[in-house]
């Protein structure tokens, strides 16, 4: 598939400076909490590099297929365009963090997610974590299939099984966290998806996406 005609086509590129924004408040008042101002970070299908570009890390690695990465990625984050079942840049127990958001579901199957978990494990320290933002089939189950990229279908449960199944503890286990997408009614003010992020019920309601945060052991 080609990844640049597919994204230009599903991604008004006019609305990235609303989706960075968004992930900063992201960043800084949430993900920042499992994340260390010395970790080395890789970010596996940084797409826009919304993540990457904003949270505060020693060292930030950006992988994706997408040719047009670079264009995205701020000047000290290190591009790499290769397979998430084959990081072959990327030396064992090299990384503090892995994280991926919205990835997992465009795998063909679920041996490939089997395989892209058991090599972000390689990457991993001893004491790293993985960090999962997935839409959840559970609360999404018609508009999850408006995306011709979607294949994989999972929930937190099923996540959950596959990260236990590679020996990894789970720390964090969220089944409603952020709603399916930026365009939902999602708060779209720097300061409204403050006041979101500190109430958890109305994660309860408008949230689609789960978040698992695993560590190696």
């Amino acid at each position: 598939m080609d990844l640049e005609k597919l994204y230009r086509h599903r991604f008004d590129e006019k609305d990235l400076p609303g989706k960075l924004a968004i992930w900063k408040v992201l960043c800084e008042d949430f993900f920042s909490k499992y994340i260390n101002s010395q970790d080395t970070v890789v970010d596996i299908g940084a797409g826009y590099c919304e993540f990457i570009n904003n949270i505060q890390c020693g060292r930030r690695i950006a992988i994706d297929l997408n040719p047009r990465l670079k264009e995205f990625a701020l000047p000290e984050v290190e591009i790499r365009n290769e397979s998430c079942t084959n990081l072959k840049s990327i030396a064992d127990s090299f990384a503090d963090i892995v994280f991926m958001s919205n990835f997992l579901e465009h795998l063909p199957n679920k041996q490939l997610v089997l395989d892209t978990l058991v090599e972000a494990k390689r990457i991993l320290k001893n004491g790293g974590k993985i960090i999962i933002l997935q839409p959840n089939i559970r609360f999404v189950p018609g508009a999850y299939w408006d995306f011709f990229d979607h294949h994989t279908p999972l929930t937190e449960k099923s996540l959950l099984e596959a990260i236990i199944s590679i020996e990894m503890v789970p720390i964090k286990v969220i089944a409603k966290f952020l709603p399916f997408t930026t365009k939902s009614i999602l708060p779209q003010s720097p300061w409204l998806v403050r006041l979101y992020l500190k109430t958890p019920l109305a994660w309860k309601i408008l949230g689609k996406q789960s978040l698992v945060i695993a560590k190696k052991v």
